[in-house]
């Protein structure tokens, strides 16, 4: 028997409960691939889609989900010494100012044009990752210092996240590889502190305008809790042997659904403020 739940704005939607263990399991897979190479999104938007979500409270919603998969998987990395939270505070601060940045100047901006370019950027990363001698888990000598990478990468990405959003979690890894010289390992786990931060400058502003449907957020975020921890340790036993076919993969599957437009109220991701307020 369906039991029917109170939609303040969304009246009609039964939560069955073959609907409960899709969200829930969506959640957890999300979470673990998010952990290692970043592109949850793409697991989790469609479902929320199917279920009869609207595009706008469907990505605000996955900003919800996807914030705790980030929270326990940034938590990991933090209990294992691959973070040190002290040494980031400001590539924390620019993140969050960028997302809220881009957050507000999404409002009433057509940027479909970024659908043509983001696939482009999406495919060099990818042949990066695939094609590279460097990539690897050991260090190199940074190009430009923490503070600089944090108020160009640390606020651009956040800025791109909160405008647009697919891909940030690659643009972020090859940001710290490429620029820091950080360990790929490394990468993938600052990578995530980076994506928590935007995913909560970026939630606030879905939360004040009443698009997260919070039950469904909350049910595909337990799955997500322990989705997230099961992809960090992975990433952690692992390293660069997972991370790096999974980053060319998400890249090339990011790229694939951007430019074909498999769902068509995906196109909405680049409009996804339009009732805020």
């Amino acid at each position: 028997m369906k039991h029917r739940y109170p939609w303040p704005t969304m009246p009609g939607i039964e939560l069955s409960p073959d609907i409960l263990a899709l969200l829930f399991f969506t959640g957890l897979l999300a979470g673990m691939v998010d952990a290692m190479a970043g592109g949850g999104g793409l697991i989790a938007l469609p479902v929320l889609l199917s279920i009869g979500l609207p595009p706008t409270q469907a990505l605000a919603t996955n900003k919800l989900q996807g914030t705790f998969g980030t929270f326990s998987s940034s938590l990991y990395f933090i209990h294992n010494d691959l973070i040190r939270l002290g040494e980031l505070k400001f590539m924390i601060g620019c993140t969050f100012v960028g997302a809220a940045a881009g957050t507000l100047t999404v409002q009433g901006v057509d940027t479909q044009v970024l659908a043509g370019i983001i696939p482009l950027l999406m495919i060099g990363i990818a042949l990066y990752f695939l094609l590279s001698p460097t990539i690897s888990d050991d260090h190199r000598r940074p190009l430009i210092s923490p503070s600089l990478f944090s108020l160009s990468i640390g606020f651009g990405i956040g800025f791109y996240d909160g405008f647009f959003g697919p891909g940030t979690g690659s643009f972020f890894a090859i940001g710290f590889v490429w620029l820091l010289g950080f360990g790929l390992t490394k990468a993938t786990a600052h990578t995530k502190i980076l994506n928590l931060t935007s995913n909560i400058a970026s939630l606030g502003f879905f939360a004040i305008s009443g698009q997260v449907v919070w039950t469904i957020g909350l049910i595909m975020g337990v799955g997500q809790l322990l989705g997230g921890r099961v992809g960090a340790r992975l990433v952690h036993r692992r390293g660069v042997r997972l991370i790096r076919p999974m980053i060319v993969l998400i890249c090339v599957l990011i790229s694939l659904k951007l430019l074909l437009g498999s769902h068509p109220a995906l196109l909405d991701w680049m409009k996804p403020f339009s009732n805020s307020p």
